[in-house]
This record gives C-alpha cells, structure tokens and sequence, in this order.
C-alpha cells in the first residue's frame, strides 16, 4: 500500500483495487458518504452486494465517533452498483486532510463519477428545523486546511492543484433532487474545525458570512472531488439548532437521535435522488 502523505493518489488507487476485489464490482457509479446518525438509511439503498471492513482497503483510520461504522457497502440500485461509506473520519479527530478524503478518492479511483455527501448539521437559518433535510447550495470551509495543500501543482498531472471552486455542489444534481422531493430547501454549509461546538458569537459570525447550517465534515472532501472531476451533491440533516438560537444545550447524543428518528424518511429520500440520477444516465 503506497504512503497516504507521500501519494494519496496512488494510495486512493491501491484501496479501490483492494475494494474491486472483495466486492467482486470491478467498478461503482455512485458514491454516498454517510455522516453522523445517517448509517441506518443505508438500508434503502439496495440490496447488499458486499459489506467490507474499512480496514482491509488500506489507507484508512478508523473512525472514533459514535454514529460512524468503519465499513463500506456495495449495493447494487437498480442493477447499478453503488458504493456506499457508512461513516468518516474528522480533521478534529487528528487525522491529516488526505486521511479525511480517503474515501472520496477511493470512489472516483474506483470508478464514481459521482459522489453524495451527508452530514449532520446545526441549523442556523431561521425555519429549519431538527430532522429536516437541506440540500447543500455552497460552503464555507473554515477548517484552516484543504487537501489539496502540500501536493505537487501538477499532481495528478490532469487536474492541477488551482482547481476551480465556482460550482462544488453541482446544480443539474441539486435540480435532479428538488424534482424527487420538491419540498427540499437549500442552504450554505460552514464547516468548522471542531470538535467543540461553536459559541453563540460563533453562529452570529457564521450567519453574517451567509451560513444557514454548520458542521465538522464535507467541504474537504468536496474539494477533493472536484479537484478529482466528480459531480458532487451534499445533503445536511439538521439535528439541532444551532448555539445561542435556544436555551438547549449541544451533545452529540442528540445528533444521533436526530439521525435515527428520521433514518427511515432519509433513506427514501437518498434512493429517490439516486434513482433519478441514474435514470437521467440510462436516458443520456
């Protein structure tokens, strides 16, 4: 297995051969990236081709936090098999930004031309409320790194390191879902370093930059995939309103509540938007 740090490429490369052959799928179209309290709704995704142990692909630390399952899921949508990450790692859990998009390099090394990112998310905007999807419009990321930091400008050689951030939350794909589910709102994600929760001057700064939602993942490994040349689509569930919005104090306990009471109703949503992107496919 190559060194993470030294070539994450190659090392993403070698993980993909390793999932192709304990999947028995030489290839996956669609990545999913299950986020804190989202792994129950991997069960509407399809039928299970393959479970394997993030552990045995190479190049990925296992998860510390609750909610997050050191696995990935090959599942097959339709006839179309979709890889499915039943949870991350965090930068806050000590862990470099390569190690961060691992998984979203694997996917687009092993085929995924699309890559769907979930999360758990504070809400900040006035009217969202716990157990409510919101498709990701933007983000800022305020983790002080990127993952592409430290690689040669050159590096893949096709897809320099300057890459263009006009659109990381591709708009055909976010129409696509609002079509699905047409009550889906829209919003900006902050992604915050973590792995305290923010302070109330926090969330009025974040709302003054345009936040309506804050987290701890994604806008890294949406980097990633761009820079890759993946379609990336981000969905946020809010599990709590954010610090100084209520008198309700923040734990994680009720993060993953929040994921679980709504597992059901987001896992039908996930497949309906993966269905028609896969629909639209076929029909192109």
């Amino acid at each position: 297995m190559p060194d993470l740090t030294a070539d994450p490429f190659a090392a993403a490369a070698a993980s993909a051969s390793a999932l192709a052959q304990r999947t028995g799928q030489p290839r996956h179209q669609i990545a999913v990236v299950l986020g804190s309290g989202w792994a129950p709704a991997a069960d509407a995704l399809g039928a299970v081709v393959a479970e394997v142990p993030l552990s045995e692909l190479g190049g990925f630390p296992e998860p510390t936090v609750a909610g997050h399952v050191p696995a990935a899921r090959s599942v097959s949508l339709g006839g179309t098999p979709v890889l499915v990450f039943l949870g991350r790692v965090h930068r806050y859990e000590g862990h470099s930004a390569a190690a961060v998009v691992h998984g979203v390099r694997t996917a687009i090394a092993a085929g995924c031309s699309t890559v769907v990112l979930t999360n758990a998310a504070g809400g900040i905007r006035a009217g969202l409320r716990p157990g409510q999807p919101v498709l990701i419009s933007d983000h800022l990321n305020l983790t002080g790194s990127s993952p592409l930091a430290g690689l040669p400008p050159d590096c893949p050689p096709d897809r320099p390191v300057f890459a263009d951030m006009s659109e990381v939350y591709s708009r055909r794909l976010r129409a696509l879902a609002r079509a699905s589910e047409p009550t889906l709102t829209e919003g900006v994600y902050a992604a915050m370093l973590g792995p305290q929760y923010e302070t109330p001057a926090e969330i009025r700064m974040l709302r003054a930059m345009g936040a309506d939602l804050v987290g701890m993942s994604t806008a890294l490994e949406a980097i990633a995939a761009r820079h890759l040349g993946a379609e990336v689509i981000g969905i946020s569930l809010v599990t709590n309103v954010a610090a100084g919005l209520s008198e309700q104090k923040l734990d994680h306990q009720d993060v993953l509540s929040a994921g679980r009471g709504a597992a059901a109703a987001l896992g039908t949503l996930l497949a309906a938007i993966l269905t028609a992107i896969l629909t639209e496919v076929r029909q192109s």
